[in-house]
């Protein structure tokens, strides 16, 4: 048995200070075999928001791979945004799209963030050609019989979304990962956990996504993925501070964003915990 704890969406710069405080409790206390952070460590990749991060994560004291997500990327800096997107995560640079091998277990990554897009939302995501190859190329060295994760920020969502792509190449890319029998695709940025199943021109493929540890909530209060995984069985967990039953705190479908629903017809966790103003963005 293995047992993962997966994170996202930390948003230093707007983070829960009692949400992380708790989630570096349970590690402490319960010791999972690894921590998996699916993007957004900052708000606006602001030096001192990462510095605090990183100090943040490299206090875990378990296995760690992060990816980084749409808001780690320089925002008001475009010749670091281009050229150096990651001189501000130093600190934790060796743990950044790191796989993981565990007992029976492997944790592949996929890239999904850009510096930039042929389309003027540079927040969105992208399955490059190059990413997937890379992602696909690891899977392939690993022995027959090892329960694949793959970790992304974004969800591999391209339909569904009021036909605005979050994921360009996700389709593709979710296709791809099923044909080669990944058990699940880990990821974030819509700020509400989900665990759902996706079906491709290769058979199904599941998807996973964890809430936030942030003050930018959606329709869930801040929460973690608490997945145990035993051969190919994966069991999953959302587990929070307020004790509200896995099984509200999941959406039924991806939505476009990370901002509260406020439209007839978007998704909504059953527990409704939709704040009455948007979180701020800054």
């Amino acid at each position: 048995m293995t047992r993962l704890f997966h994170i996202s969406d930390l948003h230093f710069g707007l983070e829960d200070q009692a949400a992380l405080a708790w989630f570096a409790d349970c590690v402490r206390h319960e010791g999972p075999d690894a921590v998996l952070i699916t993007g957004d460590l900052t708000m606006r990749a602001r030096s001192r928001e990462f510095a605090a991060a990183c100090d943040w994560i490299g206090a875990l004291d378990v296995p760690v791979t992060v990816e980084v997500g749409n808001h780690d990327l320089p925002y008001f800096n475009p010749v670091e945004r281009f050229f150096f997107p990651y001189r501000r995560i130093r600190g934790i640079e060796r743990l950044v799209e790191r796989e993981l091998d565990l007992p029976g277990v492997a944790v592949v990554p996929l890239k999904t963030t850009a510096r930039a897009q042929w389309r003027l939302d540079w927040s969105k995501g992208w399955v490059t050609d190059k990413a997937l190859e890379k992602t696909l190329a690891a899977i392939e060295t690993l022995p027959r019989g090892t329960t694949v994760l793959v970790t992304a920020h974004h969800p591999l969502v391209e339909a569904g979304t009021k036909g605005r792509a979050l994921t360009r190449g996700g389709e593709r890319a979710l296709a791809a990962l099923a044909k080669r029998g990944v058990a699940a695709v880990l990821t974030g940025h819509v700020h509400d956990a989900f665990d759902l199943k996706k079906t491709t021109a290769a058979g199904p493929i599941r998807m996973i996504g964890a809430g936030t540890l942030s003050r930018r909530i959606r329709s869930t209060p801040p929460s973690f993925n608490d997945l145990t995984v035993e051969g190919a069985s994966i069991d999953v967990r959302v587990r929070n501070l307020e004790h509200v039953p896995t099984c509200d705190m999941q959406i039924g479908d991806v939505p476009p964003d990370a901002l509260p629903p406020r439209e007839p017809g978007e998704p909504v966790a059953p527990v409704a915990a939709v704040p009455p103003v948007d979180p701020p963005v800054h």
